[in-house]
């Protein structure tokens, strides 16, 4: 492995919609079509046939000495949340260029072939949905689901989409027969403090928590705070905050669970100081590894919604945004990737993954694997988020154990009939 030309090709990936406060590659934005560029044309200099489907995922294949053969695939995504950090997804991308590059210089061949996927919009930062791109790949996001969405800044996602000259009536096509692919690999900055704290070098993920998510507006009536009384009052914002309260109680009750409750986004109307709030919107974003666990919070937030709509006289609007379901990975891709990490003598911790991930809709249709490395201070999403060159290098090279293996490198034969 080369550990210098895997930073220079991390620091080059990470000057597209780089900023002082963070990376700014949201999904289908120029920043993030101008990173695929360049990836693209990276890959194909290393000589791999690549090809951008109708949702915007990028696949460099590898051939094989067996072309017929499903593939061997890893990747992960690059577009960021808001303001993010230089590590999560791009790591996983860099990674799988720098085994393909690894295969090149030792002049491997595989019998199986192998690809590279970029997965497009991953994260829910600029619709509201994550992991379109694999959802759109195994068959689990509709042309109709994709219409209803829209940004921030009331951009569609066609209009988005249509852009950067992609065409969702083309999302029949990026569909992925059962078959095309033997197993499936995802490499990731952990996005939290366990690997660290544990002293650990590898995770490896036994299970992928999954998002249940529900947008609530709460209505009341917009009235001047001074000449308001208290009891005449229908103020919005203190029934949320009722609301988010609740979610946060509810989800410490279920700790033990590891399940978790989060209200991130916020909107006041008409937000301003001396006016009484007369509608509100918050986001939830609920996530474990046990459904029935996420389901009683649900339970607890609907029956809190119901208690306040009468007691306050609001009008409380509760919309399921998704509810997905937990994922376990491949119990015999687990144990592979344990013996990797014995023979290459490295500590390792089975661990579930509380964030979601593009390897929890490709599990659902192939054999899964999913490699964590450290994330300093279990910050991510931020750009303070650190993993050093080092963990990048550990991480690539249980990687590239693990495509060498289930691709089976071929020993050729050299002109005078000795195993090269």
């Amino acid at each position: 492995m080369n550990i210098q030309r895997l930073q220079q090709t991390l620091n080059e990936l990470n000057q597209f919609g780089y900023s002082d406060k963070g990376i700014n590659r949201i999904a289908y934005s120029e920043a993030e079509q101008e990173a695929l560029q360049y990836m693209i044309n990276t890959l194909e200099a290393e000589g791999l046939k690549v090809r951008k489907d109708a949702i915007g995922n990028v696949i460099a294949r590898r051939e094989g000495m067996e072309p017929k053969l499903p593939v061997i695939a890893f990747g992960s995504h690059m577009d960021t949340v808001y303001n993010g950090g230089q590590y999560d997804g791009a790591v996983g991308v860099v990674a799988g260029l720098e085994v393909i590059r690894m295969l090149n210089d030792e002049k491997m061949e595989t019998k199986y072939p192998i690809e590279l996927i970029i997965f497009a919009c991953e994260e829910s930062a600029r619709f509201g949905i994550a992991t379109i791109g694999s959802k759109a790949m195994t068959g689990r996001i509709t042309q109709n689901e994709l219409m209803t969405l829209k940004d921030r800044d009331g951009i569609s996602f066609f209009d988005a989409l249509h852009a950067q000259s992609l065409n969702v009536d083309g999302l029949d096509k990026v569909v992925r027969d059962k078959s095309d692919i033997k197993a499936f690999y995802e490499l990731h900055v952990e996005q939290g403090i366990v690997l660290e704290h544990e002293q650990k070098q590898i995770g490896i993920v036994s299970g992928i928590a999954a998002p249940t998510r529900y947008e609530i507006i709460v209505k009341g009536q917009a009235a001047h705070s001074g000449a308001t009384p208290m009891w005449l009052r229908k103020d919005a914002f203190t029934g949320a905050a009722e609301i988010v309260l609740l979610v946060e109680q509810s989800a410490r009750s279920e700790a033990l669970n590891g399940t978790v409750a989060t209200v991130g986004s916020t909107h006041i109307s008409p937000n301003a100081m001396n006016v009484v709030p007369g509608e509100v919107t918050i986001q939830v974003d609920i996530r474990g590894v046990f459904k029935a666990s996420k389901d009683k919070i649900v339970r607890d937030m609907k029956r809190k919604i119901e208690e306040i709509k009468t007691r306050r006289n609001l009008e409380i609007e509760c919309t399921e945004m998704c509810d997905e379901l937990p994922v376990k990975l491949e119990t015999n891709i687990i144990q592979s990737i344990k013996n990797t990490c014995k023979k290459q003598q490295l500590s390792y911790l089975e661990m579930p993954s509380g964030a979601g991930h593009d390897a929890m809709n490709m599990a659902q249709q192939y054999p899964t694997g999913m490699i964590f490395i450290p994330s300093k201070d279990g910050i991510s999403h931020n750009k303070d988020e650190y993993t050093s060159i080092e963990e990048v290098g550990t991480g690539v090279m249980v990687l590239k154990g693990e495509i060498a293996k289930m691709a089976e490198v071929v020993q050729k034969q050299s002109t005078r009939g000795e195993v090269k």
